[in-house]
C-alpha cells in the first residue's frame, strides 16, 4: 500500500474529477450502446483479454477508460473476480460452428466454400470521408452449408498430426488459471488458456518472430472461422446439459511444417487459437506461438523467446504487465533517497581513492 504525501488526498480527489469529465462540455458523451454497435472488434479485444464474454460490460468499461484497451481490460478483470461461480459449461463444439467468416489459406477449393465475409483483408486501407454503410447484398443462396474443417480433411489422409492421442486416451481436467497459482511447465490446455487472454500486440510480435526465424515454424492458415456457437452449462442435477445462449469466437487452426522419425512418417504439425469474439489477429498469433511452444513434443531445440514457456506466458499477462509497470509513477521517495544516499557515498568513496592515487604518484 502506498501512503499518500501530505495534501495528497486532495489532488487524487481533483484527479478522480477530471477524469470523470471524459471531455464534458466540448462535444455530446458517447452512450455505451454506440460502442457496443460500432466498435465490435474492440469490444472483442477486452472481452479476450478480461477473459469476461459480455459485450455491454466490456463497451462500459470502455467508455470508463477513456478508450484505453489494457485500463478496460483492468476493470473487466476486476468485476469478473466478483462474481459467483455456479458450476462449469460443456467444452464448446466448434466442428460445428456456422461461420459469419470461413477461410483458408492452403486450398482454394474446400467443401463449403470460401466464406470471405466482413474484412479489412482487400480493402486499400485508405481513410474515408464517408463512413456510411453501403448497402448489404444479398446472400449466396447456393453456399454449401457443409464445412468440414481443413485440418480433418487432411488429417483423413495422415498428412497432419491427430488433433487427439491413440483410442484409449481421456481428456484431463484443465487446471484454472483464474483460480489456481501458475506453475511451470504447464500442459497445452493451460498454456492455451493463458495464450487466449494474453495481450495481443505481445503475442502478435511473438507470433511474427516465429516466422522470421526465430521459432522454427513455417506456418500455413488451414482455417480462420467466425461465428457463433451454442454454450451449454453442465447441470447434474437435471441430468443432461442446459443451453444457455450463443456466443461469438473466432478459431484458427495453423498448418506447420512436417515432422518425422524412424518410427512415425513425416506429418504437418498443429498450432491452435480460439478467442472470444471477432479476433482473427488474436487468433492467429495465438496458434503461431501454441505451435512454438510445443518444442518438446516434437524434440525441438529451445532457441528463441517464442519457444520459452515461461517467457511467454509470464510476460503474455497485459494486467499484470500494466501494474508493475505503472506502479512507477507511484510515490518511491524512501526508496530512492536509499538508493541516492548509497551512490553518494560511493562517490565519496570513489574521490578518496582517487585522491590517495594522486599523492602516491606525485
Amino acid at each position: 500500500m502506498y501512503v499518500a504525501v501530505k495534501g495528497g488526498e486532495k489532488a487524487i480527489a481533483n484527479a478522480h474529477a477530471l477524469l470523470a469529465q471524459r471531455g464534458a462540455g466540448t462535444t455530446e458523451r458517447i452512450d455505451y450502446t454506440q460502442v457496443q454497435d460500432q466498435l465490435g472488434v474492440l469490444i472483442s479485444r477486452v472481452m479476450a483479454e478480461g477473459s469476461l464474454y459480455d459485450p455491454e460490460l466490456a463497451a462500459k468499461a470502455l467508455l470508463q477508460a477513456q478508450g484505453d484497451v489494457l485500463e478496460a481490460v483492468t476493470l473487466i478483470r476486476s468485476y469478473r473476480t466478483t462474481l459467483p461461480r455456479f458450476g462449469t459449461t460443456v467444452a464448446v463444439d466448434t466442428a460445428s460452428l456456422p461461420p459469419e467468416r470461413r477461410v483458408s489459406a492452403t486450398f482454394k477449393d474446400i467443401p463449403g466454400g470460401q466464406q470471405l465475409g466482413a474484412t479489412f483483408d482487400y480493402t486499400h486501407r485508405l481513410l474515408a470521408d464517408d463512413l456510411e454503410a453501403p448497402a448489404i447484398p444479398e446472400p449466396d443462396v447456393d453456399i454449401d452449408i457443409s464445412m468440414p474443417r481443413v485440418t480433418d480433411l487432411l488429417g483423413k489422409s495422415a498428412l497432419i498430426e491427430p488433433d487427439r492421442p491413440a483410442v484409449g486416451w481421456t481428456d484431463p481436467e484443465p487446471a484454472d488459471l483464474t483460480r489456481e497459482p501458475t506453475t511451470f511447465p504447464m500442459s497445452r490446455a493451460e498454456r492455451l488458456q493463458a495464450l487466449s487472454r494474453g495481450d495481443e500486440g505481445f503475442l502478435l510480435s511473438l507470433g511474427y518472430s516465429t516466422q522470421r526465424g526465430f521459432g522454427n515454424t513455417h506456418p500455413f492458415v488451414g482455417e480462420v472461422r467466425v461465428g457463433e456457437v451454442e454454450v451449454s452449462f453442465d447441470a447434474p442435477e437435471i441430468g443432461h446439459d442446459v443451453p444457455i445462449g450463443r456466443i461469438e469466437v473466432t478459431e484458427c487452426q495453423m498448418v506447420n511444417q512436417f515432422v518425422g522419425s524412424a518410427e512415425q512418417p513425416p506429418q504437418f504439425t498443429r498450432g491452435y487459437g480460439l478467442v472470444f469474439g471477432r479476433a482473427e489477429r488474436k487468433a492467429m498469433s495465438m496458434s503461431l506461438v501454441d505451435r512454438a511452444l510445443r518444442k518438446d513434443e516434437f524434440g525441438e531445440r529451445e532457441v528463441s523467446p517464442a519457444q520459452d514457456e515461461e517467457f511467454v506466458i509470464a510476460h503474455s499477462d497485459n494486467v499484470q504487465a500494466t501494474g508493475f509497470v505503472e506502479h512507477l509513477k507511484l510515490p518511491h521517495y524512501v526508496d530512492f533517497q536509499a538508493e541516492l544516499g548509497l551512490i553518494r557515498r560511493l562517490n565519496d568513496e570513489f574521490d578518496q581513492r582517487r585522491n590517495a592515487a594522486g599523492k602516491d604518484a606525485s
